[in-house]
Formats: structure tokens, C-alpha cells, sequence
């Protein structure tokens, strides 16, 4: 057994599970389990946890309509008398999405990017998706009415729409995507914010402003995950300051700072020839900020597709790989940016972007505050997380893998002088249990007495990347849903997310707001209960 949350570090132990949670031995010796899964000799761990994906909602439809192409190339998942059909590609249908996690040992996804506007339709998808339990990050970094309630220096009144606008989505926690950026963007050709302290105009407010206020909001409200930071510059030479002055401005508040490999970035705008890794600057900051966690959005090399509400880094996209393009603007809170990418291990830039990832992993100290993410699908698929798993764990096939890229990756990171090999204890942390700290999810993520039961069951392999493709066995709440790669019984998963208390007279308000600019009515905006499948409430606190 791996269960880093309680110290148990491939130990040989009993497992007891009633009613789908996993419950201490019975006292007396005389009970006995109406039934026995023989794992001996096998790995055991916590069902997998991604904490930040693309799997369901607007923007993920349109990346599927708009890659057809894809979908006639990719495989196709067939129905049987326990599946439905799916489609993978870049980005799978909902059925394929759920049964591939399963198959892979994850019992947990949570989506990075909801505009609330948009929650009822991602709240179908992910009761479409089945196997995992789910959840989704609220937008919030370019929403109207908070750039109001900041320019009009009102936090209390930010922090009660932060609770409000999680309880009206059902979603999980605040997401900020180009803080200020993306409002830019929609109001002006071309438009995007470059530093923290350039103004929004209209409503006379910064990034920084945004990220401040946002942040004390959330903590304030004791969320079990804090803010989600997607930082302004995503991808750009240089943005590596815009990265640290991110994370000074958080101070000692706690923040997640999403995809890192994507603003760790050295050089000059537009100069390829001075592109450079700078995450030992970054890591040493984050190493002495126990504050901050972070996930890291790896490349791999291949096709995928870059979906992101970061309007305006889409149409960058579009124009460095010259390909179709999508923008979308959600009123009055949010955008969206797709195009078709790829990756390309001869190319110093992706190079790069793969060793930036790995670097982050080797160098962060502490494997509790990096999660694994590929940003699916914008670095990749999440189906590589056990080929990153054998690059971090395998020092030989890592620096086989370093000859196969761009040989100045050598010169302009660090990757080829690091030694360090993760264990088996450190994966199941930064793919279990790490990221159900940071989330804040006190049932996933260990095996302990009260922990739901969703567990992964491997067959020992040196090859760890075979080991981690196909586990043994996935059990979900208790069940086994999948034996050797094939799904034994389907379930629907839970819908977690929170229900933050705030003084309803601010309801008066924000109807007031909502008749006034949106194009629905605020009766029918918020997600009620009924509305929803099984799902859970994680406490605030």
C-alpha cells in the first residue's frame, strides 16, 4: 500500500470497505468480509485525482465540431452491454472521457474553466461523463460586476458575490484567467493587458488589483480550494516576471498558480533566439512560499488541441500556426480562444516547453505542492501521465529522451543536470494525494478510515510507464468498475462543489445588475439543487 497522507509507504495491509468508504478493521476477530480481492503482491493506491482539465462544457464542444478531422483518424470507443460508444482525438466525447480516466486508475477530474453563464450546460456534460466523481472551476477574473465591486473599493461586497456566484453555479472554487485581459480583449481589436498594474479601462482596475482582491475574498471564506490563477502572458517570452510578480502579489494568502510551465518563460517578446527556462527563479520562490501550490501543465509532443478563456492567447495561437481559430465572448464574464497546435520535438520552443514541465516537477522540493496536469488537452493528452510518470521516475530513459529534442534545451534549462528520480511514494502524492490536499477533498486521495473508496490496483513493472497504463483493478465507492483495462460496471460519479454562506440581501443587488446587462433573467440564472445528479457539498472551513 502507498497512502502518503497517513505515512504508509509500500506497506503490506488490509484494506475494509462498507458502503463505499473505506472503515477501519472490525474489532472482532470473528467478522467476515462478504467478499475478498486478493491483491498481494500488487501496487495499491488512491484512485487518481486531476485537478485541472478540460473535459466538459461550451468551449470543449466547439473543439470537438470544429477538429472533424480528428475524429475520423481516432479510435473509436465501441458499445457494449456495459458501454456506450465515444470518440476520442484531442479531445474525447463524454463517455470516451470518463471511461479512459477509469481505465487509466483516476477516479477524480475536476474542469478548470466555466463561465457560470454556461454552468447548466457543463453540469449535463459531466452527469453525461461517467465513472469519476467531478467538479469545475467558476470564471471570475474579467466578471463585470467584480471589476465593479473593486473599483468601487467595496470588498466585502466582492467577497459575498464570490460565494453567491459559487452557490448560483454549484461549482467548486474562483478560476482567474488573464486577469483583465481577456475584458480588454473584447473591448478593443487585439486588445490584452501585459503587466499587472496596466489598466483595465472602464472600469479603472488592474490585474494586480484583481488577483488581490480575489484572493482575500476567497481565503476569507475559508473555500477548500483557493483561487485558481491562469497568469496574465501565458506563453510569451519574458513572462517569467509577470509569473514571480504574480506570486509576490498573493503575499502570504494561499493561491494555486495553474499550467506554471506555460509563464516560465526567459527572453524577448517575439525573439526565439534568447527563449530560455527560468524555473529555478521561480521554484526557489515557490519552495520558500508554503502558500502557493502549483500544477504544472506538461508538453508532450504530438497533435492536441489549445482551448482556453484566454481570448486573446487563442488568436496568438492562430497565428503562429497559421490554423482555424475560435473566439467566444460570455457576457459580461469571460472568453474562450481554440485552435488546432502541435508539438514538435525538433522545434526549440516546444523542446523547451517539455523540459520547462519536467524541470518543474524535479525541482519543487516538496511533491505535496505540484500536482501533475498536462492541462489536457492543451499540453497534451491526460492519457500521458504515465509516460511523464516514467521521466520522472527513470533517469536513464529521461536522459534518452533529452537527446531526442532540440540540443539547446541543454544550454537553456537545467533538465540535463538533474538527477533526482521521483518513487513510487512521490507519484502517488503529486497524482493522489497532493492534489486532493490542495483541493481540499478530506475523503480522496488516502486510504484511511472514512476516505471514500476509490482505489487503483497495479501490476509491478519496472517499466513504470506500461505499469501506470492499465491498472489490475479500479474500484470506485467500493465497486470494481474495471479489471485489466476492461470496464466491469459503469457508475455515474458524483458532482461535488460548494455552498459558501453570505448575506442574501446582496441577492437585491445583483438582480438589480443582472435586469439591467444580461440577456437573461436572474430568476433563471442560478443552478438549483434539483437540477443536479448525485453530488456533494464539500464544507468551507
Amino acid at each position: 500500500m502507498y497512502d502518503p497522507l497517513h505515512g504508509v509507504d509500500g506497506q503490506v495491509r488490509d484494506i475494509w470497505i462498507r458502503d463505499g468508504r473505506i472503515v477501519d478493521a472490525p474489532s472482532d476477530p470473528a467478522v467476515r468480509p462478504d467478499k475478498v480481492l486478493d491483491a498481494a503482491g500488487l501496487v495499491v493506491m488512491p484512485g487518481g485525482v486531476d485537478m485541472h482539465c478540460h473535459i466538459a462544457g461550451p468551449k470543449v464542444n466547439a473543439a470537438r465540431k470544429m477538429r472533424p478531422e480528428e475524429k475520423r483518424k481516432a479510435e473509436h470507443i465501441m458499445r457494449t452491454s456495459k458501454t456506450r460508444s465515444g470518440t476520442m482525438g484531442s479531445t474525447p466525447s463524454t463517455f470516451a472521457t470518463g471511461y479512459k480516466y477509469a481505465g487509466m486508475g483516476y477516479t477524480t477530474a475536476f474542469d478548470a474553466a466555466t463561465p457560470p453563464l454556461a454552468a447548466r450546460h457543463v453540469h449535463e456534460e459531466l452527469e453525461d461523463t461517467p465513472c469519476i466523481d467531478k467538479g469545475f472551476f467558476v470564471l471570475m477574473g474579467n466578471n463585470h460586476y467584480i471589476m465593479r465591486s473593486i473599483q468601487r473599493k467595496e470588498p466585502e461586497r466582492l467577497k459575498t458575490f464570490i460565494a453567491w456566484l459559487l452557490g448560483a453555479a454549484k461549482g467548486y472554487a474562483p478560476k482567474l484567467v488573464n486577469p483583465g485581459g481577456v475584458e480588454v480583449w473584447k473591448q478593443l481589436p487585439s486588445g490584452n493587458v501585459h503587466g499587472l498594474d496596466e489598466n483595465v479601462e472602464h472600469y479603472d482596475v488592474t490585474p494586480r488589483q484583481i488577483i488581490e482582491a480575489t484572493a482575500r475574498g476567497a481565503n476569507e471564506l475559508k473555500l477548500p480550494h483557493p483561487v485558481h490563477i491562469h497568469a496574465n502572458n501565458l506563453g510569451m517570452p519574458g513572462n517569467w516576471a509577470t509569473t514571480l510578480e504574480t506570486m509576490k502579489t498573493l503575499g502570504d494568502t494561499r493561491g494555486h498558480l495553474t499550467h506554471i510551465q506555460f509563464h516560465s518563460y526567459g527572453g524577448g517578446v517575439g525573439d526565439q533566439d534568447t527563449f530560455n527556462s527560468k524555473v529555478v527563479e521561480l521554484a526557489e520562490y515557490v519552495n520558500t512560499h508554503p502558500n502557493l501550490t502549483i500544477d504544472v501543465g506538461q508538453v508532450l509532443f504530438g497533435k492536441t488541441t489549445s482551448m482556453t478563456g484566454d481570448g486573446p492567447l487563442g488568436y496568438y495561437l492562430s497565428n503562429i500556426y497559421h490554423t482555424k481559430w475560435f473566439s467566444a465572448d460570455v457576457e459580461m464574464e469571460a472568453g474562450c480562444g481554440i485552435a488546432p497546435i502541435e508539438y514538435r520535438d525538433k522545434s526549440l520552443v516546444h523542446s523547451l516547453q517539455w523540459a520547462i514541465g519536467l524541470e518543474w516537477y524535479l525541482l519543487v522540493k516538496d511533491p505535496w505542492r505540484v500536482a501533475m496536469s498536462t492541462d489536457h488537452p492543451n499540453g497534451g493528452s491526460f492519457l500521458a501521465y504515465p509516460q511523464i510518470i516514467q521521466l520522472l521516475m527513470d533517469r536513464t530513459f529521461r536522459e534518452e529522451a533529452i537527446k531526442q529534442v532540440h540540443p539547446a534545451v541543454r544550454e537553456r534549462s537545467t533538465l540535463a543536470e538533474l538527477t533526482r528520480e521521483y518513487t513510487l511514494y512521490e507519484i502517488c502524492i503529486i497524482t493522489r494525494s497532493g492534489p486532493a490536499k490542495i483541493l481540499g477533498l478530506a475523503n480522496k486521495g488516502h486510504l484511511g478510515p472514512g476516505a471514500d473508496a476509490d482505489i487503483t490496483i497495479y501490476m509491478p513493472n519496472d517499466d513504470k510507464r506500461v505499469m501506470f497504463e492499465m491498472p489490475r483493478f479500479v474500484i470506485k465507492d467500493g465497486r470494481v468498475i474495471v479489471e485489466q483495462g476492461e470496464i466491469r460496471e459503469v457508475t455515474t460519479g458524483k458532482l461535488l462543489h460548494v455552498a459558501p454562506g453570505y448575506d442574501t440581501s446582496i441577492e437585491t443587488d445583483i438582480a438589480e445588475w443582472f435586469e439591467k446587462y444580461y440577456s437573461v433573467r436572474f430568476r433563471n440564472y442560478p443552478v438549483s439543487d434539483d437540477y443536479l445528479h448525485d453530488h456533494e457539498i464539500i464544507g468551507c472551513g
